[in-house]
């Protein structure tokens, strides 16, 4: 079994494809995955919330994994399975570690207010799935109102030792990254693995402040590849302008409401997916949207050909 704890590399958020008319793409699907080895992805993260999980039933959430840890090959598949209440979450961390699941990813619920809540909640998420199920701890307090402190995610930490890997959303964040790492050093926390999301946003300066790596689901994930590489080689000033080539793109990809219409449209003319359909409800591009993307893509090809479409 991988050991996420210690976990490089780049663990690319996946989408999940849809049809015009709201079903799953299972064709697409296979094409993402197969583009994500070729990129060189170390793994996969599923279900998370740009893979519009609350909008699957649960036995589609289930064939989703399943396809997953077939066709994804030596790529460990992390599954997002947080849930309302403990039994969907138990059921489907069960379904998908006897799959061949390397992992499963636990939000805090926005309930949440203080530090003994927070630390509290994971007491019992752990103890409803079970403690040697390795789990990633998302991180994400713009969307979840949970705010994490370096402190709450060392006492969680020192606690469960099945929490192996943050996904660290936060922003600004760099001085957590440091913290937690000072931490480590100073024996007060074991060492677990730091994968950044916020759809790359901050990940050339998280590199220099110690994460392992990126979880995150930009459209051109080999691009994360490479600046990972690069910044665990020690050519920053590469790393940094290969990076900065892309930032127009990530910057527009983040917007609330439309930065998953975005990124499944630049997926679909990069050939992954044949649809940038979402399921319902969902924000969808406009006519000038679009333009601008293209407007983007056209710009980035002059210093990345890969985004020569």
């Amino acid at each position: 079994m991988t050991d996420l704890s210690t976990a490089k590399g780049v663990y690319v958020i996946a989408a999940t494809p849809f049809t015009e008319t709201g079903e799953i793409d299972y064709a697409s699907m296979d094409r993402m995955i197969d583009f994500y080895g070729e990129a060189g992805c170390t793994g996969i993260t599923i279900l998370g919330m740009m893979g519009e999980a609350p909008k699957l039933e649960a036995e589609e959430s289930i064939a989703i994994v399943r396809r997953f840890t077939e066709r994804a090959k030596d790529m460990p598949i992390i599954v997002g399975v947080s849930a309302p209440g403990f039994a969907a979450m138990r059921a489907l961390s069960k379904a998908s570690m006897d799959m061949g699941a390397a992992g499963v990813m636990v939000a805090p619920p926005p309930s949440l207010r203080t530090d003994d809540q927070i630390v509290g909640y994971y007491n019992q998420a752990i103890e409803a799935i079970g403690s040697d199920v390795p789990v990633v701890i998302q991180d994400y307090p713009l969307v979840l109102s949970v705010v994490m402190t370096p402190e709450v995610i060392r006492r969680i930490v020192e606690n469960l030792p099945s929490c192996v890997m943050l996904k660290h959303e936060d922003w600004p964040g760099l001085e957590k990254i440091s913290t937690l790492r000072r931490f480590e050093s100073e024996g007060k926390m074991r060492h677990i693995s730091i994968l950044c999301g916020n759809g790359g946003l901050f990940l050339d300066f998280e590199m220099g402040r110690g994460a392992d790596g990126a979880m995150t689901g930009y459209a051109f994930p080999d691009m994360l590849v490479d600046t990972v590489r690069l910044s665990q080689e020690g050519n920053v000033e590469a790393a940094h302008d290969l990076f900065d080539a892309h930032l127009p793109l990530i910057r527009y990809e983040q917007q609330p409401g439309i930065g998953l219409a975005a990124r499944k449209y630049v997926m679909m003319r990069r050939g992954i997916l044949k649809s940038d359909a979402q399921r319902k409800p969902g924000a969808s591009l406009s006519a000038k949207g679009k333009a601008e993307i293209e407007f983007l893509l056209g710009r980035l090809a002059r210093k990345d050909k890969r985004a020569a479409l």
